[in-house]
């Protein structure tokens, strides 16, 4: 289960809750190809329970496809968006194709390479590794990194990662900007947890085929 909670136009919006099976893009030599495929069935909050939404890359002509379970918009029935479209992107950051650890951990490389160019010398960036934290009873060492003072070029005030020790993957991000007055508290930016998490269960092309995976 993935719990996601964003800033949108400077609002912070609910933890969602969304169960997720995500199959991992792979290319190459050792592996067949193999399109990222996403499946996901929001739980919580309320207004959003049973939204089913499903993409696969490379298919449907690079749309999504989603359906509300509830309201005026569950009358529409099967609707298919562009990933990166108005609609597809309301009330979210980022688009679907970006979910998922390893696209988690491609962005954490790519923010840490850009502040490294930032601050080669490490004089405006404090690092510091905390052990023994728990994201749902597991064990998981924390990689905080600060940035004391606000620059164009940083995204964020405080970020924090949480590796789990078992599983050596990220399973927790967390972003906060600078407070909003002087000796504030920093305020969340954005969040994302990764609970229950199963690795390589065989996902294969008929759970991301929506004729079957969606709820009639």
């Amino acid at each position: 289960m993935i719990v996601k909670q964003e800033r949108i136009n400077g609002e912070l919006g609910p933890a969602e809750h969304m169960r997720a099976e995500i199959r991992n893009r792979k290319t190459g030599d050792t592996h067949p190809a193999q399109p990222l495929s996403v499946y996901l069935n929001f739980l919580k909050p309320d207004a959003i329970q049973g939204r089913e939404v499903l993409f696969v890359e490379g298919q449907n002509n690079g749309k999504m496809v989603a359906h509300e379970a509830k309201g005026i918009k569950a009358a529409f029935g099967n609707v298919w968006l562009n990933p990166d479209g108005i609609l597809a992107m309301q009330g979210q950051r980022y688009p679907i194709t970006e979910i998922g650890i390893e696209n988690l951990v491609d962005k954490l490389i790519e923010r840490a390479t850009r502040d490294r160019k930032s601050d080669p010398e490490g004089l405006t960036t404090q690092v510091r590794f905390i052990e023994g934290a728990k994201i749902n009873g597991r064990t998981c060492m924390v990689i905080e990194v600060v940035h004391p003072e606000p620059k164009p070029y940083y995204d964020f005030h405080i970020a924090r990662v949480f590796i789990d020790d078992q599983l050596q993957v990220p399973v927790r991000y967390a972003a906060y900007t600078w407070p909003l007055t002087p000796g504030g508290p920093p305020e969340l930016d954005e969040a994302y947890t990764y609970l229950d998490m199963k690795m390589n269960v065989g996902l294969s092309e008929s759970d991301f085929d929506y004729t079957k995976k969606f709820k009639k």
